[in-house]
């Protein structure tokens, strides 16, 4: 599967931004679809993911700020950020697989100024 992101960019502390996420391949190959991210000196983390079927899941920091989304006639996945913070700072990826992140996408910068 080949997956490519838009929509990273630079936005100030409370601001907005959308993330998309097209995948190319077999459906059933993107039945999970999600964002991890990577701020500098930090592990790669889970940010947001999406089933097929609508199940969502949501890492603790982002809950309540960021909405995951996705249109399966379309293969393509939206995260939309709000209340951003500069410790949203990272770079993002998007990611697919039947189970869990298989497949991963070049990531897309996202910056939050203080």
């Amino acid at each position: 599967v080949q997956l490519q992101a838009s929509g990273g960019g630079l936005v100030q502390a409370g601001g907005s931004l959308r993330l998309s996420c097209a995948a190319s391949g077999k459906f059933f190959s993107t039945n999970y679809m999600g964002w991890h991210r990577q701020a500098p000196g930090k592990p790669r983390e889970l940010v947001a993911s999406i089933t097929i079927g609508g199940t969502t899941n949501y890492a603790d920091s982002v809950k309540d700020r960021f909405t995951i989304s996705r249109e399966n006639a379309k293969n393509t996945i939206y995260l939309q950020m709000t209340s951003l913070k500069p410790e949203d700072t990272a770079v993002y990826y998007c990611t697919a697989g039947v189970l869990g992140p298989r497949d991963w996408g070049k990531g897309t910068l996202v910056t939050v100024s203080s």
